[in-house]
């Protein structure tokens, strides 16, 4: 009798090619997608570009100097003979610091408040990479054993049709056998072809993150442990993932950028006072006149926005829809991330529970189906018994590599929903691969 559990040990090392190649790890697939990916790059060059607008901002808050500079020659012809012509030269600095511009400086927080949002949505554009290069990478591997099952079951199929054929011709059975013998084989010979075409797709979403072509990666070891998520609490997985969640977190932070566009709305009916000073210097010369001027002066403008067409009024009213709009796609997506992340954990212990019982029913099946071909050799069983034992031998077979992938994707999507998804959780993963060469 066969070892229960000798075909599952060798799942996951088939390969979609049979020429040699080295396998890719998890680490080098994620790695190649982190250089690779467009739209990482996309959210790091946005966050970039808010870094620069939080300067571009604070620059309204800092002192404006600008220094200008004139010269002119002009001739002078007149009736009665006193012609003349003059140079004028000259320069002038001029400098102003804002002392009260309350605008400006909401305009500062609030290019802070988007550099905030950047970099949360460049943290969760990493998160979403490991996720995905994950979901890619076992995904592959998933195909890969399923495609070994059901060549394993190509073939078992095929010797009972062989076996019916036998039976058949020396008497022992009906025709009709050699029929459901039949029918079954073929309908795993295009299980298998679905299966093969499955691995062919997913390596072809692997290589689309990694930008390279891969034809063979490191698979799972056998003794992968499957553990309870820690804490096993459902309630703390929710209170973790409402605060560090990235995209609540990009959402809060959305809030509070309306609300500091809010302040630079109202801030349009206060008063705005600057410091301002300047030197001028102008040198005239000419046959009658020799002159030179310097002129420094210093003092403070101020200016009060008396009425603007109602123009202030109405931004003040935008950015209060725009308040409560951020308000409510808050509580929207905390109500959300809530109700998805306990739907993960339950998912990851169903996951958990499906592990250990998809691998008891490989040693039942195998049973089964021992006890059911052992009967169809002194005829108390028939064809169809065994069939059906086979079928349900490898379906337990597939349902148990499909159960542990689900575990990995499944533990690693409730970290990237409770926020604390990061590179470290794709190195520990690695250590459980081992090459398939």
């Amino acid at each position: 009798m066969r070892k229960p559990l000798a075909l599952l040990m060798c799942l996951g090392t088939s390969t979609l090619f049979s020429h040699s190649a080295l396998a890719i790890d998890l680490s080098t697939a994620y790695s190649k997608a982190v250089k690779y990916d467009s739209a990482l790059a996309a959210s790091r060059a946005r966050l970039e570009a808010e870094t620069e607008g939080e300067a571009q901002a604070k620059a309204g808050l800092l002192p404006q100097v600008s220094l200008g500079a004139s010269a002119s020659h002009q001739d002078i012809d007149s009736d009665n003979n006193n012609d003349d012509s003059y140079r004028t030269s000259g320069y002038s600095l001029s400098l102003s610091q804002p002392l009260f511009r309350a605008q400006n400086w909401y305009q500062y927080t609030t290019s802070q408040k988007n550099t905030q949002i950047a970099i949360a949505q460049f943290e969760k554009s990493q998160q979403d990479l490991i996720l995905n290069v994950a979901t890619a990478y076992f995904n592959v591997l998933r195909a890969q054993d399923n495609l070994t099952t059901a060549q394993s079951a190509e073939a078992a199929f095929k010797r009972q049709w062989e076996q019916a054929k036998e039976r058949f011709d020396v008497g022992l059975i009906a025709i009709t056998e050699v029929h459901e013998a039949k029918a079954t084989y073929d309908a795993s010979i295009t299980a298998r072809i679905q299966a093969s075409s499955s691995v062919n797709i997913a390596f072809e979403n692997l290589n689309r993150l990694t930008g390279e072509r891969a034809t063979d990666i490191a698979t799972l070891a056998a003794d992968f442990p499957v553990k309870q998520p820690e804490p096993t609490d459902t309630q703390a997985w929710i209170d973790r993932a409402l605060q560090d969640n990235l995209s609540v977190r990009a959402s809060q932070y959305t809030l509070d950028t309306v609300k500091e566009q809010l302040r630079t709305e109202k801030a349009g009916h206060y008063p705005t006072l600057d410091l301002v000073a300047s030197y001028d210097n102008s040198d005239t010369t000419g046959a009658a006149l020799d002159d030179t001027k310097n002129n420094a002066s210093i003092g403070l403008s101020f200016n009060l926005p008396l009425y603007q067409g109602g123009g202030t009024q109405a931004s003040i009213r935008r950015a209060r829809y725009l308040v409560e709009e951020a308000r409510q796609n808050l509580e929207t997506l905390r109500r959300n991330t809530q109700l998805d992340t306990s739907s993960l954990f339950l998912s990851v212990i169903t996951d958990i529970q499906t592990v250990q019982s998809q691998k008891q029913l490989i040693v039942s099946r195998e049973s089964a189906l021992e006890a059911t071909r052992a009967g169809y050799s002194v005829g108390t069983r028939n064809i169809v018994e065994v069939l059906d034992a086979e079928r349900n031998y490898y379906s337990a077979l597939r349902d148990y590599a499909n159960a542990r992938y689900d575990y990995v994707i499944d533990s690693l999507t409730l970290k990237q929903a409770a926020g604390s998804l990061n590179p470290q959780d794709i190195n520990d993963l690695n250590r459980w691969l081992k090459s398939a060469n």
